[in-house]
């Protein structure tokens, strides 16, 4: 039996969060049945990022073809990973990058694929995912068969226990010449410069701001609590707030340590991306939203008439 290959995206010269997950979901499973785990990563961070981390073969791709996602040479590459390797499991990130590069890889090698996976372990000894369908209204749990592409959904568990250092030197490989030429790469134009993803504090607005003059007023909250404000898609689909903004699942993945819900109902799309925050506080005038069933406290209120109050509040003990 080949390893469990897990194809992890970088940012900068660390892993991100879903591929630190990834490599942990790995290491359970390939210890359940008997195999290794092997790690393949691009870019000119991926040989210091695949450093850190505990896997039998570590794979970093260089070269000028793979500074920025090429999605020719990327899955030219890990083609030939697969190809090599044979791998019982190959596990991607349920992101733009991994949802095009799994799928590529799957159609080429013809592959069973099974995308938006939250869950993946073994029983009966055979493999399992459950997996989000109808935009994760509904799960499903099917039979993976040994040599499928899975791709997950960023925070669906913890990544434990991945520190330390391949059990053998990182493997520099270069990716072949492609086709395909990166012209550039295009900005958000505004909001781009937040990243919600790395904020401790997220003030989240929903529906129940009503208007886009309210969002000045969880602005003004955010800046006095030391935060940053995010969004559902509804407020992004009304052009309030840009799609940078967005939490759930597709926007951002987002694990704050506290993480204010106001106005938001608590759509299972939206509490995919803000669920494993360490605190989450909802205000919402509807007691049975489904918000309040993962919130840590809850206010049923207007936000519009409490956060003018918490805000006035925030600023004169401020001042004192």
């Amino acid at each position: 039996m080949g390893p469990i290959l897990v194809i992890a995206e970088t940012d900068r010269a660390e892993l991100t969060d879903g591929a630190r997950e990834l490599i942990a979901k790995a290491r359970e499973i390939g210890a359940a049945i008997g195999t290794q785990v092997a790690a393949l990563a691009f870019g000119p961070g991926a040989r210091a990022a695949l450093g850190q981390v505990a896997v039998d073969e570590a794979i970093a791709v260089t070269g000028v073809a793979v500074e920025e996602y090429n999605p020719e040479a990327y899955e030219m590459t890990a083609l030939d990973a697969v190809r090599e390797r044979h791998p019982a499991l190959v596990l991607l990130t349920n992101t733009t990058l991994g949802m095009d590069l799994g799928a590529g890889i799957a159609a080429a090698l013809d592959l069973p694929m099974v995308a938006y996976a939250v869950a993946v372990g073994t029983g009966g000894g055979r493999l399992v995912a459950t997996s989000q369908v109808y935009g994760g209204k509904l799960l499903a749990e099917v039979e993976v068969p040994e040599g499928s592409v899975v791709t997950i959904v960023p925070g669906s568990w913890a990544a434990q226990g991945i520190e330390g250092s391949p059990r053998k030197e990182v493997e520099i490989a270069s990716a072949p010449a492609p086709r395909m030429v990166l012209q550039g790469i295009l900005q958000p134009e505004s909001g781009g410069d937040v990243d919600i993803s790395r904020s401790d504090i997220l003030v989240s607005v929903g529906r129940g701001i009503q208007d886009k003059d309210n969002i000045d007023l969880a602005e003004e909250f955010a800046q006095a609590v030391g935060g940053v404000v995010s969004c559902t898609r509804p407020v992004v689909d009304a052009g309030w707030l840009p799609r940078s903004r967005q939490v759930g699942k597709s926007g951002r993945t987002v694990k704050p340590k506290l993480y204010f819900a106001l106005g938001i109902s608590g759509a299972p799309e939206h509490l995919q991306g803000m669920k494993d925050a360490e605190l989450i506080i909802a205000v919402n005038t509807d007691a049975s939203a489904p918000i309040f069933e993962v919130a840590t406290y809850g206010v049923t209120t207007d936000v519009l008439d409490l956060l003018p109050a918490l805000t006035e509040r925030l600023q004169a003990g401020g001042s004192n």
